[in-house]
């Protein structure tokens, strides 16, 4: 009888954690997957140790994949909400739709889908604004970055303007490519994300 009882008990603590822990889910691009570093010393894999550091019950789960888009992200996203059941759905892309030359108005709607299909499964979004470089001509460049600031007011979500203020162009920042950061932007990224996730956390 006893041996039942704690068994039970046991069940209803690994059940109670599980209900108690929650869930910050990025989907993002190479960004976020730490490209050309060891994923350890990647934004996503400090924001999980800060998480732990400040005793905040949630796991991170990365799913960032280099070269994604908008589309790609859109394409997955429900798969992973269905996974993983997220409290906070954290979006970094949109950086290779204009790298890609892509519409503005089409990242618009891919990203207008996710935060849409996220909230709908009781989600909050922070979505990490990009810029491109001015090389892609101004009127190309107003309207890519005007998605994100755009997309924030209709749909009443948290943003960060430009996910990579103090990094993109800043010696030491970059790796030799110019397009990723290095290991020692990763704690900056980190800072600018935290700014705007931590009043979404419980």
């Amino acid at each position: 009888m006893r041996s039942w009882w704690l068994s039970g008990a046991l069940a209803l603590l690994v059940w109670s954690q599980g209900v108690l822990a929650g869930t910050v889910l990025v989907v993002g691009d190479s960004i976020s997957a730490a490209f050309g570093l060891d994923t350890a010393q990647g934004w996503v894999a400090l924001l999980e140790k800060r998480l732990a550091e400040r005793d905040r019950d949630y796991q991170v789960v990365n799913a960032s994949i280099s070269g994604d888009t908008s589309a790609g992200g859109l394409a997955r996203l429900p798969a992973l909400l269905d996974a993983h059941r997220p409290e906070v759905v954290i979006i970094e892309l949109g950086g290779n739709d204009g790298l890609r030359g892509l519409p503005p108005a089409q990242l618009q709607q891919n990203l207008a889908r996710m935060i849409d299909s996220a909230r709908s499964r009781g989600a909050q979004v922070l979505l990490l604004g990009m810029r491109l470089p001015p090389n892609y001509g101004e009127r190309y460049t107003r309207a890519f970055e005007a998605v994100f600031s755009d997309l924030a007011e209709e749909k009443g979500v948290a943003l960060v303007p430009f996910f990579m203020e103090g990094v993109g162009g800043v010696p030491g920042m970059m790796q030799p490519d110019g397009i990723h950061p290095t290991a020692d932007a990763q704690p900056l990224l980190l800072e600018h994300a935290w700014s705007a996730l931590e009043p979404l956390l419980r």
